[in-house]
This record gives C-alpha cells, sequence and structure tokens, in this order.
C-alpha cells in the first residue's frame, strides 16, 4: 500500500498557521506524506480565514484548486470561514469535511468514518466552548523560530469584525501546558519563541487560579536554553507596568511590541468599539519608549472605516508619524456580514480607500527606512534563520532583518552572531560579522 499524501495552504494569521501545524503533526503521526499544495494528494487541508473579504476570495479559491488538481481527493476544509459560514462552505465542489475553529484533534477519525460512507460535521457551536484545544504541534516552516498558540478566542465584538464569531469566547492554555510545550521547543533547538493568540492580552483571566501574560512570559523567560521570548500582539491597555517591567529588565524579551491602533481618530475608535483614545495610545507608547529607546513598535491600521472623513484620516497619519512605527500593516475597510459597521449608512468609496491606503503605506515606508537607518554604525545581536554560501540573514531582538556576507563555510543557523550594521533600506539593514 502506497504512502498516503497531505497537502495543506493556511490562509491568514500565525494562530492559523500554528493551528495547521497541530493538524500536520497528527497525520504525520499516521504516517502521511506532506506534500506541495500544487501537487496530487490525498487529502488536501485547507485552514481558512474571513477577517476581510479578500481573505473569503483566496479561500474559495485554494478549495477550486484543489478539486481540480484532484477530483478523488478530500478536501478538509477548517478555520474561520468554515466556522462562520460551514454550509455554504460544504456547498463548495469537492469539499468532503468542513472543520470550524475547535474539534481539530478529530479530523482524522472522522476522514476515516467518511471512507466508511458516514456523515462527518466537525463544526459545533463556538459560543458553547470553554476550554482551549490543546494540540500540541511542530513547527514546519524551517524557521528558527517557534510559534506557540497560549490563547484563543476573543471577548471585545469590535464593530468591523467577525473574529468572535468564527473564534468564540476568549480561553487559555493551562500554565503546565504552556511551560511543558516551551521546554520541548527550547530541547529541539529553536532560540526564539513568539507567544501568539487570537487575543493575546487576555491570556490566563479564565483559569484557575488566574494567570496574566506578564506572570506566563516571566515563567517561560526563565526556562533554561530559551535565548529570546517574543510577544506577537497587545492591545494599548494590555502593555501593563508589570509587563513592561519585564520587558525592560529581563534579558530574554524582545525589545518589539505589536499594538494595534486602527484608528488615529477618536470618533472612529468609538465607532469601532475600541476600548482606548488616541490619549490613551500616545500615553502607553511614550511609557514604552521613555523606558526602552530602541523597542520597535509595529502596528496594525484599517483605512475607509464608515463615515471616516478627512479630517480623521489626518488624525491617523499624524498620531502614526507622532509614534515613529518601525511596520505598519495597512487593512482597507471590508464590510463583513453580520457586523455591525456593515449595516453603517456611511460607507467609504472603493477609490477612497484606495487612495488613503497608498498615502498611509508611503508613510509606513519612510518611517521604516528611518527606524532602520538610525541604527547604522551600531553593533546588534542577530539569530541566524537562513545562509547560503555567501550571506547570512537573521533578525534583532527588536526585529530589525539583517543580511550580512559569509567569506568561509560556517553553520551559523540558530546561533546569534554580533554584526556591525554599515548599510539600511526599507525591508531591513547590512552589515557585517564582528566576531
Amino acid at each position: 500500500m502506497s504512502e498516503k499524501r497531505l497537502a495543506t495552504v493556511t490562509l491568514g494569521c500565525k494562530v492559523n498557521q500554528y493551528d495547521t501545524d497541530s493538524v500536520v503533526t497528527q497525520f504525520l503521526e499516521a504516517g502521511y506524506k506532506v506534500v506541495d499544495f500544487n501537487e496530487e494528494a490525498d487529502v488536501y487541508l485547507i485552514n481558512t480565514c474571513t477577517v476581510t473579504n479578500l481573505g473569503d476570495r483566496k479561500s474559495r479559491q485554494m478549495i477550486r484548486r484543489a478539486a481540480k488538481r484532484n477530483p478523488q481527493g478530500k478536501i478538509v476544509v477548517m478555520g474561520c470561514l468554515a466556522q462562520t459560514t460551514p454550509e455554504e462552505v460544504a456547498a463548495l465542489e469537492g469539499v468532503t469535511l468542513v472543520v470550524g475553529t475547535q474539534g481539530r484533534g478529530r479530523i482524522l477519525e472522522e476522514i476515516q468514518a467518511l471512507e466508511r460512507g458516514e456523515q462527518a460535521s466537525l463544526v459545533d457551536d463556538i459560543f458553547q466552548i470553554t476550554d482551549f484545544e490543546d494540540l500540541p504541534a511542530l513547527d514546519f516552516s524551517g524557521r528558527t523560530r517557534a510559534t506557540l498558540k497560549i490563547q484563543d478566542g476573543c471577548n471585545q465584538f469590535c464593530t468591523y469584525c467577525r473574529v468572535p464569531f468564527a473564534r468564540g469566547r476568549s480561553r487559555s492554555r493551562e500554565r503546565e501546558s504552556v511551560l511543558a510545550q516551551v521546554e520541548k521547543l527550547v530541547a529541539e533547538g529553536y532560540g526564539e519563541i513568539v507567544l501568539t493568540g487570537i487575543h493575546l492580552g487576555l491570556y490566563g483571566e479564565d483559569l484557575d487560579p488566574p494567570l496574566s501574560l506578564a506572570q506566563i512570559s516571566r515563567e517561560i523567560a526563565e526556562t533554561p536554553g530559551l535565548a529570546r521570548l517574543r510577544i506577537s500582539s497587545v492591545d494599548p491597555h494590555e502593555v501593563t507596568d508589570e509587563l513592561l517591567d519585564l520587558l525592560v529588565r529581563h534579558p530574554v524579551l524582545c525589545r518589539h511590541l505589536h499594538i494595534p491602533l486602527q484608528s488615529g481618530s477618536n470618533r472612529v475608535l468609538e465607532r469601532m468599539k475600541r476600548n482606548y483614545s488616541r490619549e490613551d495610545f500616545l500615553e502607553i507608547v511614550h511609557k514604552i519608549r521613555s523606558q526602552i529607546p530602541e523597542v520597535a513598535i509595529t502596528t496594525d491600521i484599517m483605512v475607509g472605516f464608515p463615515g471616516e472623513t478627512d479630517q480623521d484620516f489626518l488624525d491617523t497619519l499624524s498620531l502614526a508619524e507622532e509614534v515613529a512605527f518601525s511596520k505598519i500593516h495597512v487593512f482597507q475597510y471590508s464590510p463583513r456580514e453580520g457586523t455591525v459597521a456593515a449595516r453603517f449608512a456611511d460607507q467609504i468609496p472603493g477609490q477612497l480607500k484606495e487612495k488613503r491606503s497608498k498615502r498611509l503605506i508611503e508613510l509606513g515606508n519612510t518611517l521604516a527606512q528611518k527606524f532602520h537607518s538610525s541604527f547604522v554604525g551600531q553593533e546588534v545581536e542577530v539569530l541566524v534563520e537562513q545562509q547560503s554560501k555567501t550571506e547570512g540573514t537573521g533578525h534583532t531582538d527588536n526585529y530589525l532583518r539583517v543580511t550580512f556576507p559569509l567569506d568561509q563555510e560556517l553553520d551559523l543557523v540558530g546561533g546569534i552572531v554580533a554584526v556591525r550594521i554599515v548599510s539600511a533600506d526599507l525591508e531591513g539593514v547590512q552589515g557585517e560579522l564582528t566576531n
């Protein structure tokens, strides 16, 4: 009997990638071979995204591609689009199993049930789920940086967002499981761990006894052999004094925070149902920068939210410039069925959204170049992630992408090296090894 083949594709965020990896881990243990998505496979696993209309469209494209590649193959569709519109997904050509954002540990047995001619569905009422689905995941990216998901779900219900309907209420991984996974990753040679979740700042509030993100981060940071711990994304009010103190004082914590802004206008923030103001955001950023001068602060900003005026957009530009983000992820507002904002009457025309998006991207590029250039002449520590015969590539703890020439055959991947920065561009910095 020939070896069965699994092909996967993941749309969307780092949490989705972790979820895919957790399912792939199960298939590998069952004897499957992982092949490229464009190859013929017995099972195609498509992990979908529904944050934007583009995410929906790409998800459906991948399903059609799999059906065309092997009409006899089984197509498993999981993730956020599958959770929010399971009937629509199930009706697409070739789909054999629809899995939501829970029940991923049962996919293999459901496929076996299908082979016996039984009906299968793994889409539960996500708001009835109260426990974190604890699925260990190998990391298949080939990087020296491993992602660890410790939280799922969101309680916020921003007016533009479908995520709570796709992911349910906030649920946290138990402390013992988190620490065990960290020890395993360090033993496997990962020098950096990135903590991730749908709303990471809510970590631990639902545990008994409760924990905070700062508390679990402190415990993780004490793991012998761990070189770096990176926190992926927190809202402004979740950068607590305890968390900031940890970032300042513990050498394992990376000097990098991703803090979603979404808008620099108080009027728009209120309509979005974000629970902070422009002034709150600036206050926490100034507090961070006063204690960590070379910190990298990255963000997400949405343009074209319903009712966004020219002045609202100018407020966003001015705040972005004052904060001096090192990277801005720019999104155009996309009406999502079932959300409050989709019913707002004052939707913004597509051309205006495009114009504002381009202007914000230009500012983001200017700020990124300025941040990178500020390190020219400095010596930095780089975790080497890739190398060829002539060049090494990696990142600093404050997320500078660094490239440097190699003139001898050294195996540096996974190690931390000292590099003196000699030049900078939009993508990062270039330097020379000093040790």
